[in-house]
């Protein structure tokens, strides 16, 4: 049996934000730890809330995104 076509392992992505005009901020977790694989002929479907990192998953993929 093939292995699969795509393999994501343990994918971490954060983003740093400011609260204020002054620097004052902190870090936010977009992705935590994200684990998956696709066989040939799968399909997969990524579903959750709005800003739970379904894009940034999608963007890291396709190779526009950097991971942690």
């Amino acid at each position: 049996m093939p292995g699969p076509v795509v393999s994501v392992g343990d994918v971490c992505k954060s983003f740093r934000f400011r609260t204020s005009g002054f620097g004052e901020g902190g870090l936010l977790r977009a992705v935590d730890m994200v684990s998956f694989e696709i066989g040939e002929g799968e399909i997969l479907g990524l579903v959750g809330e709005s800003g739970s990192g379904k894009t940034t998953v999608g963007r890291i993929l396709l190779g526009v995104g950097r991971i942690d």
